[in-house]
C-alpha cells in the first residue's frame, strides 16, 4: 500500500510540474527548448530539408533524452516568423497536430510582437507572450517572400 501511495504521489508531483516546449524553426537553425519550474534544456539542429521533414522525430528524441514525453508538455510556443517558409510551415503543422491529438495549447509568437527585438532568449518567450498578450491557439504566420 505504501509503494502504491508513493507512486501516486510521484505522478501527482509530475502532473503539477508540467513543462513548456519552445519550437523555433524560422531561422538558420532549428531550436528546441524545454522549460519547467526547475530546469531549462535546449538543443539546436541544422536548418535543412531532412530536419524539417523529420521535425517530430527530433522533438520526440529531444524530449526522451531529457526524460520527458508529450504528456508532460502543457504549452508549446512556436515561432511564426518572419523566416523560412518551410521551417514555419512544418513547425506550425506539428504544433497544430499536437494541439488536436494531445490537447496541448500553443502560442504563436514573432520577434515582431516583442517591440521588434531581434535578440530574444528562448527561455524568455513564455514571459514575453504573457507580457504582450499573445493569444492562445491562434496562428498568423509571417513569411519572408
Amino acid at each position: 500500500m505504501i509503494l502504491f501511495s508513493a507512486a501516486l504521489e510521484l505522478e501527482n508531483i509530475k502532473k503539477d510540474n508540467m513543462s513548456n516546449l519552445i519550437l523555433d524553426a524560422a531561422k538558420d537553425k532549428i531550436f528546441l527548448t524545454i522549460i519547467d519550474k526547475q530546469n531549462i534544456y535546449s538543443v539546436s539542429y541544422e536548418n535543412s530539408k531532412i530536419n524539417f521533414e523529420g521535425l517530430i522525430v527530433l522533438i520526440n528524441k529531444f524530449l526522451a533524452k531529457n526524460n520527458y514525453t508529450l504528456g508532460d508538455i502543457k504549452k508549446i510556443y512556436v515561432n511564426r516568423g518572419p523566416g523560412s517558409f518551410a521551417g514555419i510551415r512544418n513547425s506550425l503543422s506539428i504544433t497544430k497536430a499536437l494541439f488536436l491529438t494531445n490537447k496541448i495549447d500553443y502560442y504563436c509568437y514573432s520577434s515582431l510582437d516583442f517591440n521588434k527585438s531581434d535578440f530574444i532568449k528562448h527561455q524568455d518567450i513564455p514571459k514575453l507572450c504573457d507580457k504582450f498578450d499573445i493569444k492562445k491557439n491562434l496562428i498568423k504566420p509571417v513569411y519572408i517572400s
